[in-house]
């Protein structure tokens, strides 16, 4: 099966060269953009392309208003502080996740607690969230409490991995009867849709990320996406160091965060935006030649849940065993071809195993079952 694959890719991408796991295409007004900003002077945080990318997001995501960030934790972390994240409340989210999820809240000084993953989606898994709540909390006037510790526990943090939307209805359902706040880790999943509604629309905030690995980039950045105009005004405020807008004076009233995008990335957001919907094309027909390829084979293509329509950010298999995977591992990246294991569950790292969790064998499954295969968009499919 390796040598197939490694065979099947490069015809893909039609080439014998490196073929990395996802790389960004740059096609349309990229260059033309970031060389306006340069001639305007205008590459920090102050710019017309700032404004524009916020304005773009917002018509493809419909949200009620998307702030631009120095990047997808610092959106996420501005996220967490919005809903009234505090010192030494419990953050619960799944382990199967990007450390910066997990970073996030440390930051706030929130401590996290971990549920399984979903099979259906692979992100948190809403029965896992109720067992997890019934086991340990009870609901007071003062909202959602630990039995033990007596922490609060403030928000709940799925994260839409590789791009495939959470089970939201049902995860909203437990937040709203435990009085605790739903935070959209939607790094991944700029283009994803649940029920057709965009992801990171249906919890208090939502967070995307840019990064240069990402279906569109800005080679840093990220993008908090509020639930309404009044939040995201606050949102805006306080990522830009809460700078009361004044023509030469200098006032700040409150500690703020120096969030800012610059324009720079903007500029080449702005251009990125404009490839989107047929990278997600794209994409999507990539991930279709994918699932032909793996039918009536021992490892399985992981697809869209039933109630979704994905971005399919990052490919992934489940391998037959931990053997098959550690092999395809091992012989893809020697041919040139670049794969890579989910990310190391978040309570094995040093810094977050003493966090307090449920039972996660489904992540701790996939830990050692799954493997990410390259998602760059080829040339030629989507248009």
């Amino acid at each position: 099966m390796t040598n197939q694959l490694v065979s099947f890719v490069k015809e893909l991408y039609q080439t014998n060269d490196f073929i990395p796991l996802h790389a960004p295409t740059f096609s349309g007004n990229e260059q033309q953009y970031v060389s306006e900003t340069i001639s305007s002077t205008f590459v920090s945080s102050v710019g017309k392309f700032v404004d524009d990318f916020e304005r773009h997001i917002e018509d493809f995501t419909g949200t009620s208003k998307a702030v631009a960030t120095v990047n997808g934790t610092a959106a996420l972390h501005a996220s967490l502080y919005m809903s009234g994240v505090k010192s030494n409340d419990i953050v619960i989210t799944q382990s199967l996740t990007f450390v910066a999820t997990c970073n996030a809240l440390h930051h706030m000084g929130a401590v996290p607690a971990f549920v399984d993953v979903s099979p259906v989606s692979l992100g948190l898994c809403p029965k896992a969230l109720t067992d997890f709540l019934e086991q340990n909390a009870i609901l007071t006037d003062s909202g959602a409490i630990h039995k033990t510790t007596k922490q609060r526990i403030k928000a709940v943090v799925p994260m839409h991995t590789f791009g495939h939307p959470v089970e939201l209805e049902e995860l909203l359902l437990v937040c709203s009867e435990w009085e605790i706040a739903l935070i959209e880790d939607a790094a991944e999943s700029l283009g994803s849709f649940y029920k057709g509604k965009h992801t990171g629309t249906f919890g208090d905030f939502g967070a995307i990320s840019f990064n240069g690995n990402k279906i569109i980039t800005t080679g840093g950045g990220g993008m908090v996406l509020c639930k309404t105009i009044e939040s995201g005004k606050r949102t805006k405020h306080i990522t830009t160091t809460a700078k009361v807008p004044h023509a030469y004076e200098f006032f700040h009233d409150e500690a703020g965060f120096n969030y800012r995008m610059p324009n720079l990335n903007a500029a080449l957001g702005c251009a990125q935006m404009e490839n989107l919907n047929n990278f997600i094309d794209n994409k999507r027909q990539l991930a279709n030649l994918y699932l032909d390829f793996f039918k009536n084979t021992d490892f399985r293509f992981v697809t869209e849940p039933s109630y979704a329509k994905s971005n399919y950010w990052l490919n992934a298999i489940i391998c037959p065993n931990y053997d098959e995977r550690e092999k395809l591992l091992k012989l893809t990246n020697a041919n040139g071809v670049m794969t890579r294991p989910v990310w190391q569950l978040m309570h094995r790292l040093p810094m977050y195993q003493n966090a307090m969790r449920g039972d996660l064998a489904y992540s701790e499954f996939i830990e050692a079952h799954l493997v990410n295969i390259p998602s760059s968009p080829v040339e030629g499919l989507g248009k």
